[in-house]
């Protein structure tokens, strides 16, 4: 019959502490392998999908590009025929403003001065008017009406 020996007990307990730790190691290995095989699909799925959406975000920004530009020529032009219309307007006012004011100023004499012969008995009204193009100004009390 063989002894065993101290030394060949604490051989085989090393041994079979190896084993216990190589099969640990081996255990947390595979684990890390399927992660790192869930990660690289995860990835690839994500790259998938990604492409498309940065394609359209693309074609987004063109499109919003277009319509900006779009935006910007409405902008001028509205620009043009509000100084167009100004100008037009400041024309309108010299050219007819004038004889306009001068044509209800003799209406107005005239007016006055068939009424003056008619009321010449009559005292004249408190509150005389006068005729400004675009607004009427009271004289007897200094306001407008």
């Amino acid at each position: 019959m063989h002894t065993v020996s101290g030394g060949e007990v604490a051989g085989i307990l090393v041994a079979v502490f190896w084993a216990i730790l190589v099969s640990f190691l081996a255990v947390a290995l595979a684990r890390l392998a399927q992660t790192l095989k869930a990660t690289t699909k995860l990835v690839a799925d994500v790259t998938d999908q990604a492409v498309p959406l940065l394609a359209d975000a693309s074609t987004a920004v063109r499109s919003a590009q277009t319509q900006i530009e779009r935006v910007d020529a409405i902008a001028s032009d509205v620009q043009e025929v509000t100084s167009n219309a100004s100008a037009l307007s400041t024309t309108v006012a010299s050219t007819f403003g004038g004889p306009l004011v001068k044509v209800a100023a003799f209406g107005y004499g005239v007016r006055r001065a068939i009424s003056g012969r008619k009321e010449d008995d009559v005292p004249a009204k408190s509150s005389r008017r006068t005729v400004i193009v675009g607004r009427t100004v009271s004289r007897g009390r200094g306001k407008k009406d």
